[in-house]
């Protein structure tokens, strides 16, 4: 494998709470940046508070052991956090979109990768907003769980999670049965049923039109990349789709011939077009993989995460994505195969017929990213240990938890350029 050039994608974060000692003034700076949008004072020193406990070495991060690593034993510290991040009317979305720009100055590039992905938090009880027997990504099977869906950056100086959305299931929006629980939780009134890739989609829209974070790709796995109206949406707003896709995904090799079926002479005359009769039929992505010789593939070789490079190999082809039965957008089809076990992976992508393919290969390894943040954010942040049963506090916690990954992807890029000789 001497003569593949290693693909770079984005550089671990290695940094971990157990490395900040003596940080306390630079998180201090850090929160200062954000506390315009924090108009009390007591938000303010909460704020910094609950950071500061996500940062601790603490085997559990919920309110009170990070109050009791603090303040000591002091129950209405306690119940002051409680209410700070379960009820305080601070404007979290304002905190992130504030955090956008900060990003884009530590990591910001015009070839940026937003990364769209679900995370799960297993929850004991039927109190919690959004909790429900479903499927956990973290269990791996159906279990009592909250479901999130995130949005992370990634590029060529590093990564970290961007915003967060909790899912909630229909019949908590629905039933009527849920709604002395909705009330509980302080569901808002005007919150409706929101698909994943329709919460996927307003995060992205939503830093599409803050317009502060330079980025260029979304990438995304097939639960969201089956979504096509999610992927026109993309490309309606000017980024370059890299969606995983279902092996049963159809689509043409070649533009077929449309035209509106001539008419009968009874019933409703035709007026939306269809495929013509003999045209040949769109065929799955899987079967156009198999089909291809041995030579529309080639070896690459990726930096993908801290495993070290991986080797796969890669085809890549022109193809007519399927929009309702009929001819859609000229896409990419990349197929990607493992030299291990031969697992297949395949994709749609909408950027230009003219895009080197090392680009596209390096896009394809964008995804471990997100995976990381989540990784970090349970193991090091506190992400899943909250207690908060609160729509608010639910998404309070997940944005100071947002702030603390980014605390440490600074710190972290800070710390290198310091040690550099």
């Amino acid at each position: 494998m001497d003569h593949l050039e290693t693909i770079a994608t984005a550089p671990v974060l290695d940094l971990t709470p157990q490395d900040l000692d003596g940080l306390l003034d630079e998180l201090r700076t850090f929160h200062a940046i954000f506390s315009p949008v924090l108009k009390r004072p007591e938000q303010r020193e909460w704020s910094q508070t609950y950071l500061h406990g996500l940062l601790l070495e603490l085997p559990r991060k919920s309110i009170e052991p990070m109050v009791l690593a603090l303040r000591g034993a002091d129950r209405n510290a306690v119940r002051a956090m409680q209410q700070f991040v379960s009820e305080g009317a601070w404007d979290d979305r304002a905190i992130l979109q504030r955090l956008w720009s900060e990003i884009d100055a530590d990591l910001g590039d015009d070839d940026g990768v937003l990364i769209l992905d679900g995370s799960d938090f297993p929850k004991q009880g039927s109190e919690s907003v959004g909790v429900k027997r479903q499927y956990c990504g973290e269990l791996g099977k159906t279990a009592n769980c909250q479901a999130g869906v995130f949005l992370a950056y990634a590029s060529p100086q590093g990564y970290t999670l961007l915003d967060r959305r909790l899912y909630l299931p229909e019949e908590w929006i629905g039933d009527a049965a849920y709604a002395e629980r909705r009330a509980a939780c302080g569901v808002p009134d005007d919150v409706t049923f929101t698909t994943k890739p329709s919460l996927g989609w307003g995060m992205i829209e939503g830093v599409v039109q803050a317009a502060t974070l330079r980025c260029r790709w979304v990438a995304c796995d097939e639960g969201f990349g089956r979504d096509t109206t999610l992927l026109d949406k993309i490309a309606g707003a000017g980024l370059w789709y890299f969606a995983e896709v279902p092996h049963d995904t159809q689509i043409w090799q070649a533009r077929p011939a449309t035209a509106v079926p001539e008419w009968s002479g009874r019933g409703r005359k035709p007026t939306r077009e269809r495929v013509v009769p003999d045209a040949p039929a769109p065929q799955s992505v899987a079967a156009l993989a198999r089909a291809l010789p041995a030579s529309a593939w080639s070896e690459q070789l990726i930096q993908e995460g801290s495993q070290g490079p991986q080797v796969a190999e890669f085809a890549f082809l022109r193809v007519i994505a399927v929009r309702e039965g009929l001819p859609g957008p000229e896409v990419w089809l990349v197929l990607r195969r493992s030299l291990t076990d031969g697992e297949l992976k395949t994709y749609l992508c909408n950027a230009p017929a003219d895009l080197p393919q090392h680009r596209l290969v390096r896009t394809s390894a964008m995804r471990w990213p997100i995976e990381t943040c989540f990784e970090t954010g349970k193991q090091e942040l506190g992400m899943g240990d909250y207690e908060v049963r609160s729509w608010r506090g639910w998404h309070h916690h997940m944005t100071l938890v947002i702030l603390a990954l980014a605390f440490l992807v600074r710190v972290q890029d800070r710390l290198k350029k310091t040690l550099r000789p």
